[in-house]
């Protein structure tokens, strides 16, 4: 059970809007914020429970990630993970050490039994969103590579946690050390709306060469309060082939494509604005500039983060995840 249940009030388990995303320069934790990211190459722990320190270098844009809700905010720890909830939602983090979890596959299949177990006591028991950072997630060759292996801990440590529809998700490589996995995620007290890309086939369907568990997620779900389209990690995929291998600029071409067509399938407006947040990884960081000056310029006004990451398929060079707000904000 966690501490603090109870103190809440009903106002709090039902939300009346999504969380609102900023990238900022400095943070400033006010009683609202429910979580707050600062990307680091390397990271240290935080005893704000609110607060993580995720292991990927930012490249360009403000390095701190702020998600706002609707109330006050209470927050704590129970054992690894640390967790938030204000507003009708729920933050919750959990790293694993790989040397202590027996490699990608066991500290992956730790975090998630985990997180399993914890949110299903929860009022706010329905994931919208799930990010995963670990390292070296390309080495290895076939069954052996890193991110496979860390697919199949995923899925036997969710077990059937996420039966009813799996959620949104990003899962990218940091370069801080192959022991560390990071996994956040964001749950409300309904579901959300999967949201499928009729350009791709659905992860979990992908054939056998991807290996021998699929990747388990949506390409973006609309959340709860149906305001909002968390996206999931986009990449230049069309059907679930790779295209444009090496090319970098029309890897990105592809990429905005796709992401054009989950706002069709998700029912918002076409486009992206100022309040449409985008994170972008990129693989080699001196594509980071090109990379920048190209979207300044095809999404003026769109607030870009863009960090240094390797992408879950080593011929993919950047994927883009981020929010995309169905309405204007009265705050």
């Amino acid at each position: 059970m966690v501490q603090g249940c109870e103190k809440l009030h009903a106002n709090q388990l039902t939300a009346s809007r999504a969380p609102q995303v900023s990238y900022q320069s400095s943070p400033n934790l006010a009683a609202s914020v429910l979580a707050a990211f600062r990307f680091s190459s390397n990271p240290s722990p935080q005893e704000d429970a609110r607060v993580l320190e995720v292991a990927l270098a930012p490249l360009a844009g403000d390095a701190h990630e702020i998600w706002t809700v609707d109330g006050e905010v209470i927050s704590g720890h129970e054992g690894d993970l640390r967790w938030s909830r204000g507003g009708g939602w729920l933050f919750c983090a959990l790293e694993a050490d790989e040397r202590i979890q027996g490699g990608p596959e066991g500290a992956a299949r730790h975090a998630y039994a985990a997180l399993a177990r914890f949110i299903r006591q929860q009022p706010e028991c329905h994931v919208q969103r799930l990010w995963n950072y670990l390292g070296g997630i390309n080495r290895g060759e076939g069954d052996d590579e890193r991110y496979k292996h860390f697919c199949h801990g995923r899925a036997v440590g969710m077990g059937d946690w996420l039966a009813g529809g799996f959620p949104a998700a990003t899962a990218i490589g940091h370069h801080a050390g192959e022991h560390l996995l990071q996994v956040y995620l964001l749950a409300g007290s309904s579901p959300g709306c999967r949201v499928e890309n009729p350009r791709q086939i659905s992860a979990w369907e992908y054939p056998r060469q991807y290996g021998r568990t699929p990747p388990t997620f949506s390409r973006a779900t609309v959340l709860c309060t149906g305001d909002a389209l968390a996206i999931s990690g986009t990449a230049s995929v069309i059907g679930h082939a790779t295209v444009h291998e090496g090319e970098v600029v029309a890897q990105l071409d592809e990429t905005l494509r796709n992401l054009d067509a989950l706002l069709a399938s998700g029912g918002l407006p076409e486009g992206f604005d100022h309040r449409s947040p985008l994170k972008v990884y990129v693989r080699h960081a001196e594509h980071a500039a090109l990379i920048h000056q190209t979207l300044a310029r095809r999404l003026p006004g769109v607030p870009l983060l863009l960090l240094h990451g390797d992408i879950c398929r080593a011929d993919l060079l950047l994927e883009i995840d981020g929010w995309r707000y169905a309405t204007v904000s009265a705050g």
